[in-house]
């Protein structure tokens, strides 16, 4: 029996894709780079902040301390404009809420740093009750490292693996699940492409919400 679903955030719950962009854009203007569509971030995100940074910024611009100081400027700007254009994937909603009617944990499990996925979650899942919200924090290191999934499962008590599912929309997720033990759940609506998905080690592939459910109830 499941007790406990585990999800990352950007582009399995929010679609974050356009402010996450436009945010990364205006800080490669602010310094004078080369801008991208909003489209190809798609394939920047998913790996924390740092990681975002460095694959927007040109290859000989990419030294460690300058992708640190391009971090804090983007995190600054897009704490202020992270809600502009975001908003949950269709059937999110009543996916979570038909969970928790039937006493399964719910869970954040994200490489944005942790004040963002906190914020964002308590702005468009008001309702929802997660046993465990957490980001990207200092010292501990993103996905695909397993460590934040088991500090999920220590904040909501569910410690046998048998009983969790992760969702996620990123070959850093999936790999995320094959280090932590625990099956993945691949959605098709996000960032990523089902190959990527599979090739990553999904255990299952879904394209509608529902079937999270689905998948949940028949475990």
């Amino acid at each position: 029996m499941i007790k406990l679903i585990i999800f990352d955030l950007d582009g399995t719950l929010l679609n974050t894709i356009n402010d996450l962009g436009k945010s990364c854009n205006y800080i490669l203007e602010q310094h004078g780079f080369p801008t991208h569509p909003l489209q190809a971030y798609r394939f920047f995100v998913g790996n924390g902040v740092s990681k975002l940074i460095e694959r927007a910024l040109p290859e000989t611009q990419r030294a460690p301390e300058f992708v640190e100081k391009l971090r804090k400027q983007f995190v600054e700007y897009y704490s202020k404009h992270s809600e502009d254009e975001t908003a949950p994937y269709p059937g999110i909603m009543k996916m979570l809420k038909e969970l928790e009617s039937k006493q399964i944990k719910l869970a954040v499990a994200s490489n944005k740093f942790i004040e963002g996925t906190q914020s964002l979650v308590q702005k468009f899942f008001p309702d929802i009750q997660f046993a465990s919200v957490l980001g990207q924090r200092e010292g501990i290191p993103v996905k695909p490292d397993p460590q934040i999934v088991y500090d999920v499962m220590r904040e909501a008590g569910i410690t046998n693996k048998n009983e969790i599912l992760y969702a996620g929309d990123s070959g850093a997720d999936m790999q995320t699940c094959v280090n932590s033990g625990i099956k993945g759940i691949g959605v098709l609506w996000g960032f990523r492409s089902k190959e990527e998905l599979l090739e990553n080690g999904a255990e299952y592939i879904v394209e509608d919400p529902s079937e999270i459910v689905q998948l949940a109830l028949q475990k």
